[in-house]
């Protein structure tokens, strides 16, 4: 499982012109699901998530989760994140999961967010979304349950 996870001071997702899900300050987290992947990978990414120490302390220095500093997650499904043009300009989604199992992957991830104290807004799975995000910093992590960057 793949995530692009934006350390945001707003965001929102608009389906067909209305709001579905929005958070105040927190992460935005664009999460995909591979082939091969399985619960242990979308927890994997939700723990990583959860515990990611982007936020800044008194110091100034980032060494807060989202549960000590506050706020939300946005959640959004995006099997773009296996967009592959090694072999030219036209990305090749071969390595992205079927929509089926994929759906219930990322219900897992948002479930596992939620597990943990978190407040979750979430996208709408295969939907075509807007997705309004004031980006904090900027500050943009990458996870991936493969490790493979």
């Amino acid at each position: 499982m793949r995530a692009v996870v934006q350390r945001a001071l707003a965001a929102r997702v608009e389906v067909d012109g209305q709001v579905v899900g929005a958070i105040e300050r927190g992460l935005v987290v664009f999460v995909g699901a591979a082939r091969d992947d399985d619960d242990a990978d979308a927890d994997s990414v939700a723990n990583k998530v959860a515990g990611l120490r982007v936020f800044s302390d008194d110091a100034g220095k980032m060494s807060r989760a989202l549960a000590d500093a506050g706020g939300g997650v946005l959640a959004i499904s995006q099997f773009t994140l296996f967009g592959d043009v090694r072999r030219g300009l036209r990305p090749s989604f071969d390595g992205a999961m079927e929509p089926v199992r994929a759906e219930a992957l990322y219900e897992r991830f948002v479930a596992a967010l939620r597990a943990r104290g978190l407040e979750v807004a979430t996208g709408r799975f295969r939907a075509d979304m807007r997705v309004f995000v004031e980006n904090d910093g900027p500050v943009t992590i990458l996870i991936d349950s493969k490790r493979t960057f």
